[in-house]
This record gives C-alpha cells, sequence and structure tokens, in this order.
C-alpha cells in the first residue's frame, strides 16, 4: 500500500498591507462615528496638550517680550524658591486638608445616593428626586456662594436671625476661620452630590436582575443583596473615579476657595490653586506660578500611578 503524503499547509498569516486595508475599510464603515469623536480629539489637543509646551516656562526667568525661545534658562530655581517660601507649609496643610475632607465626606455621598435611589420603585418620585438633586449642578459658585452668604451673615441672614432667636447670639459663619473647611465641603457636597449619582445608577441598570431573584430565593434580605450583590457590582466604578479623584488631589477649586476666601480666614483658606493665581495673574510671575502648578501636577500624576498600582494589588481592574 503506498502511503500518500499528505501536504499540511500553516494557515496564512494576513500581512501588514492586508490589515491596513481592514483598519481602512472599519473606519469608512465606521465613518460617522469617528467623525462624532474629532470634538473631543481638538478639545484634547487644544486644551490639554498643547498648553503643555508651557511647562517649559517652569525652568525659565520668563519675559513674555523675549517668549520662550529667548528667555533666560533657569533650572531648578523656582521650585526651589517654592519649596523655600514660608507660605509653603501652610498652602500644603490647607490644600490636603480640603482634599481630604472632600474625599472622606463628599466621595461616599454620591455612591450612598445612588444606592439609595436604586431602591425607590416608583419611577416617577424617583426622576423627581434625581431632577431635584442634579438641578444645584448647573448652578455657578458665585450664586452657590451668594445664597450662602445670604443664609449665614450676620446681617439679616436666615439662619443667623432664626440662631438668634433661640440662642441670642450670632455665629460669624462666613469669617471664622474654624468654619471655613466646614463651609467649603457642605457647599461642595450641596451642589455636586446629586451630580455625581449619574455614573454609580449606570452602573447599577448593568447589575442582573436575576442574581437579586436568586438571593431572595435564598433568603437574602435588602441589606444582604446590597452588601454581596450591588456593592461587588458598582466595586469597579467605585476604585475608577477613586484613583481619577487622586489625580485631581491638590485641585481644590480655585473659584470656590477665592469667592469664600476673607481676610480673617485666609490662614485657613490660601490653597496652592488661589496661590497661583496671586502670583501668576496678580503679580506677574509667570514662571513662579508655572513651577507651582507643574508640582501639583506631578503630585497627581504619582498619586494617580500609585493607587492604579494598589487597585491591581488587590484584583481590581484600575483604569490602565
Amino acid at each position: 500500500m503506498k502511503e500518500t503524503a499528505i501536504e499540511t499547509t500553516a494557515p496564512a498569516v494576513p500581512g501588514q498591507k492586508l490589515r491596513k486595508s481592514e483598519w481602512v475599510r472599519d473606519v469608512i464603515r465606521d465613518k460617522w462615528l469617528y467623525y462624532m469623536l474629532l470634538p473631543g480629539v481638538a478639545y484634547f489637543l487644544i486644551f490639554k496638550y498643547v498648553p503643555m509646551y508651557g511647562i517649559i516656562m517652569a525652568f525659565q526667568d520668563y519675559k513674555p517680550h523675549l517668549g520662550y525661545a529667548h528667555s533666560p534658562w533657569v533650572g531648578l530655581k523656582h521650585f526651589q524658591r517654592f519649596f523655600s517660601e514660608p507660605q509653603f507649609w501652610m498652602l500644603f496643610r490647607n490644600t490636603v486638608l480640603l482634599a481630604i475632607y472632600n474625599l472622606v465626606f463628599f466621595f461616599p455621598l454620591p455612591i450612598v445616593l445612588a444606592l439609595m435611589l436604586n431602591e425607590v420603585r416608583k419611577e416617577r418620585f424617583k426622576r423627581f428626586v434625581q431632577t431635584l438633586v442634579y438641578i444645584p449642578h448647573f448652578v455657578s459658585w458665585v450664586v452657590v456662594v451668594g445664597i450662602f452668604y445670604m443664609l449665614l451673615t450676620t446681617e439679616n441672614g436666615i439662619l443667623n436671625e432664626l440662631l438668634y432667636h433661640l440662642t441670642g447670639k450670632k455665629i460669624a459663619f462666613l469669617m471664622e476661620p474654624e468654619w471655613f473647611r466646614t463651609m467649603i465641603v457642605s457647599q461642595s457636597i450641596w451642589k455636586e452630590v446629586g451630580w455625581g449619582t449619574i455614573i454609580f445608577l449606570a452602573a447599577l441598570s448593568g447589575v442582573d436582575i436575576q442574581l437579586y431573584e436568586a438571593a431572595r430565593m435564598d433568603g437574602a434580605g435588602r441589606w444582604r443583596q446590597l452588601w454581596h450583590i450591588t456593592l461587588p457590582a458598582i466595586s469597579s466604578t467605585i476604585v475608577i473615579l477613586l484613583i481619577l479623584r487622586l489625580g485631581n488631589f491638590l485641585d481644590a477649586g480655585f473659584e470656590h476657595i477665592f469667592l469664600m476666601l476673607a481676610p480673617t480666614n485666609r490662614e485657613v483658606g490660601e490653597v496652592f490653586d488661589t496661590y497661583v493665581y496671586m502670583k501668576g495673574l496678580s503679580q506677574g510671575q509667570y514662571s513662579y506660578s508655572a513651577a507651582v502648578g507643574l508640582f501639583k501636577s506631578l503630585v497627581g500624576l504619582i498619586l494617580v500611578l500609585g493607587s492604579n498600582w494598589m487597585a491591581k494589588k488587590f484584583g481590581q481592574e484600575g483604569v490602565y
């Protein structure tokens, strides 16, 4: 019996040219999706990446009439000056404390509110509450601070007048340093906590209903379902948002802080953002303020990389 050799050939691996043609075909097929992507890409290129060229100003003694090309280089001079300034530790303390307060008191509240809204069964009432808590997000900080001023000022402020009738004295909430951080955090909560629930509600809508039905059949109550189904289902969303928030850890919010600052609370209210405004725009020290801003950015980058590494270490997906 004559053996016949069976010729086996490996499946052809598509070449670079074929892969390129497939990519072009996919782009043409989904061209409208790519058109929709263009405004977002243009925004990041124009307002995020192109301005990064200005980082070199932190290492120069920048003069507007000389420009980047002809301004003298000074190396780390501005960083050395910043770290040796008497105000550095005051600014660092104020900024970090406000960031920690926001992280501890503000960050969990959108999660709690989203979990509470998720338990509401009457859709009309649920939509009404969602609309009610979303509205403050669209109010500017100027209006928010104005509202709180009308409520808390010692001169005919509504809450202070009520406090005076009950206790016989008024409290200067807007001026006394010990109330400053409480005011900042409470205003942030009132304005943004409702808006922060959107992502968590979207994550909750993706939880499989059959998991809850199986848990109820096993005798699990609402708290058991919350602890063993709901929270694990949105844990990756919570971790990602926490990592992103740590990236802006030292961003206290210039407009909000600036509107609340007064000579009596500046010792506890001055942060890096307002310091950069004062040095950069008010006094024209562009290179020095650029160095302060670069320091903030580097701290944020380190926190994002570190928290992302920690998240992966504990079995979470992380940002990348």
